[in-house]
């Protein structure tokens, strides 16, 4: 039994982000596991999961998400043994800190050694990044410079785009993975679903033929032809 939770969608789902749930259940669904899915709103307590799945919002939402869960057990449950998988604001606040409007500093839940702070200017567009032999496809549109701690591996090299600094995006700690890419990031790339699926599983799983996978070569390819990857 696999068990799926997405996190205040409310709060963190400006860029659909939500979906990323229901890509993981159906991914895992078609391999045969016995997958639940549960949306988490803002009034409900954090669940027990296998997989959190954290997504992007705006500052005040950013802020509500990171009081909830840090007043929640969702720490604790990290702890002892749960994935997650965060994309843009959920990535800032799992931080040490991150800078919201007016360059505020705000504490973020200190699971990961990163800080966020106001760039120079927003980053709005198509970002590509290389993940190991793989390229991760999607786009961003956040205000945040992130930096990483010493020790704390970023999720790959960005090819397009600006993610953290324009060199690298995200990271992946532990059991903490997290980039700066919407649209959903794992319908879009379905390949990363099945490599954070194959993690949190514990073992390889048998590739799918779906329309998912065949946009995502056609993207790549579209990106190779432009010489953007």
């Amino acid at each position: 039994m696999l068990s799926v939770a997405v996190l205040y969608p409310e709060l963190l789902g400006t860029y659909g982000d939500g979906g990323n749930g229901l890509v993981v259940f159906e991914r895992a669904r078609r391999r045969g596991v016995e997958t639940t899915l549960r949306v988490v709103g803002l009034h409900d307590d954090v669940p027990g999961a296998d997989l959190y799945l954290l997504g992007g919002g705006e500052d005040g939402p950013q802020r509500l998400a990171c009081d909830l869960l840090a007043s929640s057990s969702f720490a604790a449950r990290v702890a002892d043994g749960a994935y997650v998988l965060a994309v843009c604001a959920g990535l800032q606040l799992l931080g040490r800190t991150f800078s919201v409007e007016g360059d505020d500093e705000y504490a973020g839940l200190g699971l990961v050694d990163a800080v966020t702070r106001r760039g120079l200017k927003r980053s709005v567009g198509e970002l590509a990044v290389q993940v190991g032999d793989r390229l991760l496809v999607g786009f961003e549109n956040h205000g945040g410079r992130t930096t990483l701690g010493d020790g704390v591996e970023a999720l790959g090299a960005v090819v397009r785009g600006r993610a953290n600094d324009g060199a690298l995006d995200g990271y992946r700690t532990g059991r903490i993975w997290a980039t700066y890419a919407h649209g959903p990031v794992l319908a879009m790339n379905p390949w990363f679903c099945d490599e954070l699926l194959e993690a949190v599983l514990g073992r390889a799983l048998e590739p799918l033929d779906s329309v998912a996978d065949r946009l995502y070569e056609q993207r790549r390819a579209v990106l190779r032809g432009a010489g953007r990857a």
